[in-house]
């Protein structure tokens, strides 16, 4: 009789297990790298603990990467995040999350904004804001620069503008229409904008670190202003803006449990 049991409550066990590896194996999750990187570097660790809870991942090389050097506009470069989304599709996944990492977080807001098909979003230190200062003074003469180039019938011609990333900057020579598409105050890059262009309500993680400078406002102006979701979460955790990537796995992981595929 004891041994009938503690059969029973191992095949329990066993097909709880089961059970919810099947259900993670049915979540696909796009994973966006953030500025600068040789990707998918600032992911990696994180993609591996991802798929090491059963979910299939896949982490594109973006427009945004040091190898790509915004190669294509904004608008394009939502379009492979919907390829790499419906990539996810063909390999059986029901459901799809779009995630990303700075401005990775920036585009996976962009692409939801969008109404392009997402079960939830997943925005980790939500990054690239030539919307505010000190981004948007800094980058003023080559978002002008752009801009009458493009007015001029001169978008896809190449020049030289300013980037930057957490402090740092560097000059870029790319089309005026792709550094355009990417810095105008007023475009996609503007995640206030963007998070209140959802048209329906998804379920939102945002996680920022309580180093960097957007947990001061990343939830009054981003969060927020999102369609309110019961499962949405917002957090601050003890790291910068680098480090997040590093650190929120396991409060990731948790919060994609409760989503209940």
């Amino acid at each position: 009789m004891r041994s009938f049991f503690l059969a029973t409550l191992v095949a329990g066990f066993y097909l709880v297990l089961t059970q919810a590896s099947a259900a993670e194996k049915d979540v696909g999750i796009v994973l966006l790298h953030g500025k600068w990187d040789k990707p998918p570097s600032n992911v990696l660790g994180l993609s591996r603990e991802l798929r090491a809870q059963g979910y299939e991942v896949v982490t594109p090389t973006m427009p945004w990467s040091a190898t790509r050097e915004y190669d294509v506009t904004y608008s394009q470069a939502i379009e492979e995040v919907d390829g790499a989304a419906k990539s996810l599709r063909d390999k059986g996944a029901k459901h799809v999350i779009v995630a990303g990492y700075s401005i990775g977080a920036n585009a996976a807001l962009a692409y939801a904004s969008q109404g392009r098909p997402a079960d939830a979003i997943v925005l980790l230190s939500p990054g690239h804001t030539p919307y505010v200062a000190p981004m948007k003074t800094a980058a003023q003469s080559s978002v002008t620069k752009a801009s009458d180039m493009v007015k001029s019938g001169a978008g896809s011609s190449r020049a030289a503008f300013a980037d930057f990333n957490q402090g740092q900057s560097q000059q870029i020579r790319i089309t005026a229409a792709s550094y355009f598409s990417y810095f105008d105050p007023d475009g996609l890059a503007n995640m206030p904008k963007t998070a209140a262009a959802i048209p329906t309500a998804l379920p939102i993680f945002m996680a920022v670190g309580s180093g960097d400078r957007m947990s001061a406002f990343a939830e009054k102006t981003v969060f927020a202003v999102a369609p309110p979701h019961a499962k949405s979460s917002f957090s601050i955790l003890t790291t910068d803006h680098m480090g997040l990537a590093n650190v929120v796995g396991p409060s990731l992981i948790a919060w994609l449990k409760t989503l209940e595929y």
